[in-house]
């Protein structure tokens, strides 16, 4: 097998900077969920990008940010992790807002991480004066002495992203491909589905609520004719007013996130999609060890 260009990357950030949302234009597929609300990614998905000169394993991981609970505090361990295992750490901040302490705090903690090399990524530059953007690439290039390269960007317009992607596979270690070329994650069916209902679920629901669900797939199964494919899933709350907020007047808002779940299933899947959706409560789960580990966290 030929050599190549070949690790991991891991973006880190503030929640809601566009993390995701980078990862996802990266792959050239919708592997990790967005949102406006922060903290909307709760495990380390891996998004694999393939070239022919080199192999990206990007390495999306929740938001550090200030834990007030059990599952806040198991999201930055796992941030924790992960930064320990990576060739190269890139740091995002957005061109719409000033660096502020968060930032501060994030850049001088990789400190701890002085075997992988560091990056900076101002993100948002789509939505951004050209004035804002060149603010922050002062700003986010006086927080360490030694980033490799400073790249402003937009993950939605595509532009400067190649950019990142040469530097970033300039900075990877020359080794064999760890995955084969067709494969853009090592996400689980079962959990690329659950983070689809997930995020459907997450629209529009209020500031409180978001961090309050889970999604638990219980059982996909072709038909027989394969023609359709039952997907059955809890999306499992806190309490029983979420509960209601979430199945909505007469059952309307759970339509409406089953008709936008489908909407990403079905062409993840290959067929049509007969999806069944559960609410239940699981009693503050985010504070509770046994929950959290039956929720898988």
């Amino acid at each position: 097998m030929t050599d190549i260009r070949c690790g991991f990357v891991t973006f880190v950030g503030r929640p809601n900077v566009g993390k995701s949302t980078l990862t996802n234009a990266l792959v050239g597929e919708k592997v990790a969920i967005t949102s406006e609300k922060p903290q909307t990614t709760r495990r380390a998905i891996r998004g694999i990008l393939n070239r022919s000169d080199g192999q990206l394993i990007i390495v999306d991981t929740p938001g550090i940010h200030r834990p007030r609970t059990l599952l806040g505090q198991r999201l930055n361990d796992l941030v924790e992790q992960v930064l320990g295992d990576v060739d190269v750490i890139a740091f995002c901040a957005p061109a719409t807002e000033q660096v502020g302490p968060g930032d501060r705090r994030i850049a001088a903690s990789l400190d701890g991480y002085p075997h992988a090399k560091k990056v900076a990524i101002v993100t948002k530059t789509d939505v951004a004066t050209r004035e804002q953007i060149t603010e922050r690439l002062v700003e986010v290039d006086q927080l360490r002495a030694d980033w490799s390269a400073v790249i402003p960007l937009s993950a939605l317009t595509r532009d400067q992203l190649d950019v990142l992607t040469d530097e970033l596979l300039a900075l990877m270690p020359i080794g064999p491909a760890l995955y084969p070329d067709d494969v853009v994650t090592d996400e689980s069916l079962e959990d690329r589905v659950a983070e689809i209902i997930r995020e459907a679920a997450l629209e529009g629901v209020r500031d409180e609520l978001p961090h309050s669900i889970a999604v638990v797939v219980q059982d996909i199964s072709a038909r027989e004719d394969r023609k359709l494919t039952d997907v059955y899933a809890d999306i499992v709350v806190e309490r029983d007013s979420q509960k209601a907020i979430i199945i909505g007047r007469k059952g309307m808002r759970l339509r409406d996130v089953g008709a936008r779940a489908r909407g990403g299933i079905e062409p993840l899947i290959g067929s049509r999609v007969f999806l069944s959706l559960h609410v239940r409560v699981a009693k503050e789960w985010q504070r509770d060890p046994k929950q959290l580990g039956r929720l898988g966290f």
